[in-house]
Protein backbone atom coordinates (compact mmCIF):
# COMPACT_ATOMS: atom_id res chain seq x y z
CA UNK A 1 0.00 0.00 0.00
CA UNK A 2 2.12 3.17 -1.03
CA UNK A 3 0.68 6.51 -0.16
CA UNK A 4 3.66 9.11 -0.90
CA UNK A 5 1.96 11.44 -3.60
CA UNK A 6 -1.46 10.48 -3.36
CA UNK A 7 -3.73 11.39 -6.04
CA UNK A 8 -6.87 10.86 -4.59
CA UNK A 9 -8.41 11.21 -1.13
CA UNK A 10 -11.31 9.32 0.58
CA UNK A 11 -13.45 10.23 3.09
CA UNK A 12 -15.51 8.55 5.81
CA UNK A 13 -18.33 11.08 6.82
CA UNK A 14 -19.52 10.51 10.56
CA UNK A 15 -16.79 11.57 12.89
CA UNK A 16 -14.89 12.34 10.00
CA UNK A 17 -15.71 15.84 8.29
CA UNK A 18 -18.85 16.19 10.67
CA UNK A 19 -20.70 15.19 13.70
CA UNK A 20 -24.84 14.77 13.22
CA UNK A 21 -25.43 11.71 15.13
CA UNK A 22 -27.67 14.47 17.69
CA UNK A 23 -29.87 14.54 14.25
CA UNK A 24 -29.98 11.20 13.91
CA UNK A 25 -31.08 10.71 17.44
CA UNK A 26 -33.80 13.02 17.11
CA UNK A 27 -35.12 11.83 14.00
CA UNK A 28 -35.66 8.08 15.73
CA UNK A 29 -37.09 9.14 18.85
CA UNK A 30 -39.45 11.51 17.05
CA UNK A 31 -40.31 8.61 14.74
CA UNK A 32 -40.71 6.67 18.34
CA UNK A 33 -42.97 9.26 20.03
CA UNK A 34 -45.37 9.35 16.82
CA UNK A 35 -45.42 5.78 16.61
CA UNK A 36 -46.31 5.01 20.10
CA UNK A 37 -43.24 2.76 20.54
CA UNK A 38 -41.55 2.45 24.36
CA UNK A 39 -38.55 2.88 22.60
CA UNK A 40 -35.64 5.58 22.87
CA UNK A 41 -32.09 6.23 21.97
CA UNK A 42 -29.63 8.94 22.81
CA UNK A 43 -26.44 10.79 21.11
CA UNK A 44 -24.14 8.60 23.31
CA UNK A 45 -25.65 5.17 22.41
CA UNK A 46 -25.46 6.18 18.35
CA UNK A 47 -22.12 7.19 18.93
CA UNK A 48 -20.83 3.84 19.59
CA UNK A 49 -22.83 2.63 16.44
CA UNK A 50 -21.74 4.87 13.49
CA UNK A 51 -20.40 3.28 11.08
CA UNK A 52 -22.00 -0.09 11.10
CA UNK A 53 -23.40 -1.52 8.17
CA UNK A 54 -27.35 -1.05 7.90
CA UNK A 55 -28.33 -4.83 8.98
CA UNK A 56 -25.85 -4.89 12.03
CA UNK A 57 -27.12 -1.42 13.36
CA UNK A 58 -30.95 -2.43 12.96
CA UNK A 59 -30.56 -5.38 14.51
CA UNK A 60 -29.16 -3.33 17.55
CA UNK A 61 -31.54 -0.42 17.03
CA UNK A 62 -34.68 -2.59 16.84
CA UNK A 63 -33.80 -6.27 18.06
CA UNK A 64 -37.70 -6.97 18.59
CA UNK A 65 -38.81 -6.98 14.64
CA UNK A 66 -38.24 -9.12 12.11
CA UNK A 67 -35.54 -8.15 9.47
CA UNK A 68 -38.44 -6.99 7.02
CA UNK A 69 -40.09 -4.63 9.65
CA UNK A 70 -36.75 -3.41 10.73
CA UNK A 71 -36.31 -2.43 7.07
CA UNK A 72 -39.88 -0.63 7.00
CA UNK A 73 -39.47 1.26 9.44
CA UNK A 74 -35.56 2.41 8.99
CA UNK A 75 -36.61 4.04 5.56
CA UNK A 76 -39.14 6.18 7.31
CA UNK A 77 -36.43 7.08 9.98
CA UNK A 78 -34.38 8.15 7.57
CA UNK A 79 -36.13 9.95 5.51
CA UNK A 80 -37.45 12.14 8.48
CA UNK A 81 -33.27 12.44 9.03
CA UNK A 82 -32.95 13.38 5.43
CA UNK A 83 -35.65 16.14 6.78
CA UNK A 84 -33.72 17.06 10.03
CA UNK A 85 -30.59 17.45 8.40
CA UNK A 86 -31.88 20.09 5.41
CA UNK A 87 -33.03 21.77 8.71
CA UNK A 88 -30.87 21.74 11.52
CA UNK A 89 -27.72 20.17 9.99
CA UNK A 90 -24.77 18.51 12.25
CA UNK A 91 -21.81 19.73 13.57
CA UNK A 92 -19.13 20.58 10.74
CA UNK A 93 -15.80 19.94 12.03
CA UNK A 94 -13.23 22.84 12.21
CA UNK A 95 -11.21 23.31 9.21
CA UNK A 96 -13.11 20.79 7.20
CA UNK A 97 -14.79 23.40 4.79
CA UNK A 98 -12.04 25.65 4.39
CA UNK A 99 -9.70 22.40 4.01
CA UNK A 100 -11.36 20.71 1.55
CA UNK A 101 -11.76 23.76 -0.53
CA UNK A 102 -7.87 23.74 -0.82
CA UNK A 103 -7.47 20.48 -1.19
CA UNK A 104 -10.15 20.27 -4.09
CA UNK A 105 -7.47 21.93 -6.14
CA UNK A 106 -4.87 19.57 -5.64
CA UNK A 107 -6.35 16.45 -5.39
CA UNK A 108 -9.78 14.33 -6.38
CA UNK A 109 -11.73 14.29 -3.62
CA UNK A 110 -14.66 11.05 -2.70
CA UNK A 111 -16.75 9.68 0.53
CA UNK A 112 -17.59 6.54 1.08
CA UNK A 113 -19.82 5.77 3.79
CA UNK A 114 -22.07 3.16 5.67
CA UNK A 115 -24.96 5.83 5.97
CA UNK A 116 -28.00 5.79 4.32
CA UNK A 117 -28.47 6.45 0.72
CA UNK A 118 -28.85 9.97 0.06
CA UNK A 119 -27.59 11.24 3.28
CA UNK A 120 -23.82 12.55 1.60
CA UNK A 121 -25.93 14.25 -0.82
CA UNK A 122 -27.63 16.19 2.13
CA UNK A 123 -24.65 16.68 3.64
CA UNK A 124 -23.10 18.20 0.34
CA UNK A 125 -26.25 20.33 -0.16
CA UNK A 126 -26.11 21.64 3.77
CA UNK A 127 -22.36 22.16 3.89
CA UNK A 128 -21.70 23.78 0.31
CA UNK A 129 -19.78 21.90 -1.05
CA UNK A 130 -21.21 20.00 -3.81
CA UNK A 131 -18.77 20.75 -6.42
CA UNK A 132 -15.66 19.45 -4.59
CA UNK A 133 -16.57 16.13 -4.02
CA UNK A 134 -16.04 14.45 -6.94
CA UNK A 135 -18.15 11.21 -6.27
CA UNK A 136 -19.61 8.93 -3.23
CA UNK A 137 -20.88 5.97 -2.51
CA UNK A 138 -23.19 5.22 0.81
CA UNK A 139 -23.73 1.59 2.12
CA UNK A 140 -27.28 2.52 1.70
CA UNK A 141 -27.32 2.68 -2.27
CA UNK A 142 -26.07 -0.26 -2.83
CA UNK A 143 -25.62 -2.51 0.56
CA UNK A 144 -22.12 -3.42 -0.37
CA UNK A 145 -19.30 -3.25 2.58
CA UNK A 146 -17.31 -0.24 2.40
CA UNK A 147 -14.09 -1.49 0.73
CA UNK A 148 -15.98 -2.82 -1.95
CA UNK A 149 -17.16 0.40 -2.73
CA UNK A 150 -13.31 1.90 -2.35
CA UNK A 151 -12.27 -0.12 -4.70
CA UNK A 152 -15.60 0.81 -7.34
CA UNK A 153 -14.68 4.23 -7.18
CA UNK A 154 -10.73 3.25 -7.83
CA UNK A 155 -11.53 1.75 -10.56
CA UNK A 156 -14.37 4.06 -11.91
CA UNK A 157 -11.66 6.76 -11.76
CA UNK A 158 -8.67 4.90 -12.46
CA UNK A 159 -6.92 5.99 -9.08
CA UNK A 160 -3.46 5.39 -8.53
CA UNK A 161 -2.41 6.38 -5.22
CA UNK A 162 -5.99 6.60 -2.75
CA UNK A 163 -5.82 7.42 0.79
CA UNK A 164 -8.72 6.71 3.14
CA UNK A 165 -9.53 9.03 5.93
CA UNK A 166 -11.73 7.95 8.68
CA UNK A 167 -12.41 7.46 12.54
CA UNK A 168 -13.28 3.78 13.81
CA UNK A 169 -11.03 0.41 13.73
CA UNK A 170 -13.51 -1.09 11.27
CA UNK A 171 -12.42 2.15 8.95
CA UNK A 172 -8.99 0.47 9.04
CA UNK A 173 -10.35 -2.84 8.42
CA UNK A 174 -11.82 -1.93 5.81
CA UNK A 175 -9.16 0.28 4.20
CA UNK A 176 -7.14 -2.90 4.36
CA UNK A 177 -9.10 -4.66 2.67
CA UNK A 178 -9.23 -2.38 -0.29
CA UNK A 179 -5.40 -2.07 -0.11
CA UNK A 180 -5.59 1.56 0.59
CA UNK A 181 -3.42 3.07 3.13
CA UNK A 182 -5.41 4.29 6.23
CA UNK A 183 -5.47 7.64 7.47
CA UNK A 184 -6.59 8.16 11.33
CA UNK A 185 -8.59 11.40 12.22
CA UNK A 186 -8.02 11.07 16.42
CA UNK A 187 -11.26 13.30 17.04
CA UNK A 188 -13.98 10.63 15.89
CA UNK A 189 -16.20 8.67 17.49
CA UNK A 190 -13.69 5.53 17.37
CA UNK A 191 -10.56 4.23 18.06
CA UNK A 192 -7.67 2.65 15.59
CA UNK A 193 -5.32 -0.25 16.30
CA UNK A 194 -2.67 0.87 12.96
CA UNK A 195 -2.84 3.44 10.62
CA UNK A 196 -0.60 5.06 8.22
CA UNK A 197 -1.19 8.19 9.74
CA UNK A 198 -3.08 9.43 12.12
CA UNK A 199 -4.29 13.80 12.81
CA UNK A 200 -5.83 15.32 15.92
CA UNK A 201 -7.61 17.72 13.88
CA UNK A 202 -9.01 18.16 10.39
CA UNK A 203 -6.42 21.35 9.72
CA UNK A 204 -3.54 19.48 10.51
CA UNK A 205 -4.35 16.87 7.93
CA UNK A 206 -5.19 19.55 5.25
CA UNK A 207 -2.08 21.58 6.35
CA UNK A 208 0.44 18.34 5.45
CA UNK A 209 -1.47 17.53 2.41
CA UNK A 210 -1.16 20.91 1.52
CA UNK A 211 2.76 21.19 1.88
Amino acid sequence: MVAKNPDSLIFDLDGTLWDAVQTYSDAWNLYFKRNHFKLETSKKELNGLMGMEEAEFLKVMLPDFSPGERKEHYEKIVDMQYELIDRQGGHIYEGVLEGLELLSKRYALFIVSNCPARTIEHFLRYAGIEALIRDSRAHGQNHRPKHENIRELIRRHDLQKALYIGDTEGDRIQSEKASVPFVFMEYGFGEASAFYQSFDAFSSFANHYLQ
